[in-house]
């Protein structure tokens, strides 16, 4: 191992454990499923895999439902992302002998639609997770986001709940996450659209949507989260609820603020440093729904929106093209970056409400599937231990540390964030357990840290690094994994060793 650079001021950690900042939504750690490449057909539903033993009597893959299932992901996404955009769902209920094959124009290719609603509910019930729906703001109608909505959460004997039963299904499926649109901003869009025109469709589909079914929460669509697109659709949005028939308690149109960003670069501290513009994005577009309530006089008793980062992750279009299936072969580089972006999202927890990686299997994905079996890529890991561990409360931490002084990408991101070579998240779970989690992002050196405020007791310790910042999973041998070890520590000022190029989960019980 290498050592620090001589002259560079020794690191410090001070955790206080009993300072909880905030309440974390483990939707912060929910997934994405689109009918984008190998996500849905030979990822999560592979009936025609001539290995029985890796699919289930459903069609789906044993293996990746095994792999998901102890990581308690609390929501997955569904079915876009952009190939939403000129889906009907219709198309995709009923005899599967009977289902249209339809163009897809998001990603050039034909949809069978021989996987569709039900069976992404069954799907989501093995995993025991909740289903969210994307709804067509492309070429669907107001009519077909109500029958949706009456198809998967009907109780009474109408006509879309009686379809559902017919299918197969008598007991609702009381989804309760619905987007209005899905990037219906972006150029790429099928009828992309202007923010005037979009914020005045969205207002008018959540008044109809929530008088149908005033327990479901809608998802608007935002951009970046700091942009004229998500500033304006809050403001004209975030309106006083005019639904107070519905009972004593008004009922909000608008519970969460969507945005996206994906970040990557192929220089590794332009890559590490990335996922803080996600930070900054988070602060600025909090600030916008502030404004907004502030601006149109929304009562303090009205439940104030939230973040929804629906669509997240390190992934560069060049290096994996999204008409050719997004399959990234993920580095330690990017291991790290996903730390950091993880930490970002517990450190802004207050405001994110849900987050979803995109996507959950073989499109820029942490978990891939061959024919034979699955790969877990070096992204897996810190995915795995924020999922299983870094839970309850956000709790105060403060790191003084130097800080990288390099290229930025975006470059604004070192002129409003900081950019220290230990990026810190910390946590306390209803169980009494401490955890923090440590990147380091250097390259090349260790960083021996004073640690305060842990508890003088057997620590359990989580170690991802590599031979080299190059190194993936995907040729055949795992070269990135989570090794686990314990840590003593001694004396008045106890000391660890974040090792270069590394991600390190610190837990120990307050008691």
């Amino acid at each position: 191992m290498t050592t620090l650079v001589e002259g560079m001021a020794t690191p410090s950690i001070t955790v206080f454990p009993n300072r909880k900042v905030n309440q974390i939504n483990r939707n912060i750690y929910s997934g994405f499923t689109e009918h984008m490449g190998r996500c849905i057909y030979g990822g999560i539903y592979d009936p025609s895999n001539p290995n029985k033993d890796l699919v289930d009597s459903q069609g789906f893959r044993k293996d990746v439902i095994d792999a998901l299932r102890p990581l308690d992901v609390p929501v997955f996404r569904y079915p876009g992302g952009n190939f939403c955009a000129t889906y009907h769902w219709r198309d995709g209920i009923g005899p599967r002998d009977q289902r249209p094959a339809r163009p897809e124009l998001a990603w050039d290719n034909v949809e069978s639609n021989h996987f569709g609603t039900d069976e992404f509910m069954a799907w989501c019930k093995e995993l025991n997770a909740e289903p969210y729906l994307c709804l067509n703001f492309g070429t669907g109608t107001l009519d077909e986001a109500m029958a949706w909505v009456e198809y998967c959460n009907g109780t009474r004997d109408t006509h879309y709940a009686n379809l559902r039963r017919k299918n197969g299904h008598q007991e609702p499926y009381m989804v309760k996450y619905w987007a209005l649109g899905n990037e219906v901003w972006g150029d790429w869009q099928v009828n992309q659209m202007a923010q005037e025109a979009y914020a005045e469709r969205a207002h008018q589909w959540a008044k109809a949507l929530k008088l149908l079914d005033p327990s479901i929460q809608l998802i608007l669509c935002g951009k970046e989260g700091a942009t004229t697109w998500d500033y304006y659709t809050l403001k004209h949005c975030l309106r006083p609820s005019g639904l107070s028939e519905l009972g004593e308690q008004r009922v909000p149109l608008i519970d969460m603020h969507s945005i996206h960003l994906y970040t990557a670069s192929d220089d590794h501290y332009e890559n590490v440093t990335a996922p803080l513009a996600a930070e900054r994005s988070i602060e600025v577009c909090s600030g916008l729904i502030d404004l907004a309530i502030h601006e149109n006089n929304i009562p303090p008793q009205q439940k104030r929106p939230t973040i929804c980062f629906d669509e997240w992750n390190v992934w560069l279009p060049t290096r994996a093209v999204g008409s050719k299936g997004a399959e990234e072969t993920y580095t330690l580089s990017d291991a790290l970056a996903v730390g950091v972006w993880l930490n970002v999202l517990v450190r802004k927890s207050k405001d994110v409400g849900m987050a979803n990686i995109a996507q959950s299997v073989n499109v820029i994905s942490p978990l891939m599937t061959t024919k034979d079996g699955i790969i877990k890529q070096t992204t897996w890991w810190p995915y795995e231990l924020f999922c299983k561990f870094m839970k309850g409360h956000q709790v105060a931490v403060h790191v003084e540390c130097e800080q990288y002084t390099g290229p930025t990408k975006p470059e604004w991101v070192k002129a409003v964030k900081d950019t220290p070579w230990l990026d810190v998240s910390a946590t306390v779970d209803d169980e009494g357990w401490v955890g923090v989690c440590v990147v380091n992002i250097h390259a090349e050196n260790d960083m021996k840290t004073s640690f305060e405020g842990i508890r003088r007791s057997k620590v359990e310790v989580y170690t991802v690094t590599g031979a080299s910042l190059e190194v993936t999973n995907m040729k055949g041998k795992e070269e990135v994994g989570v090794e686990q070890s314990t840590w003593e520590p001694k004396g008045d000022d106890p000391s660890f060793l974040f090792p270069r190029s590394s991600i390190t989960m610190l837990r120990w019980r307050t008691s």
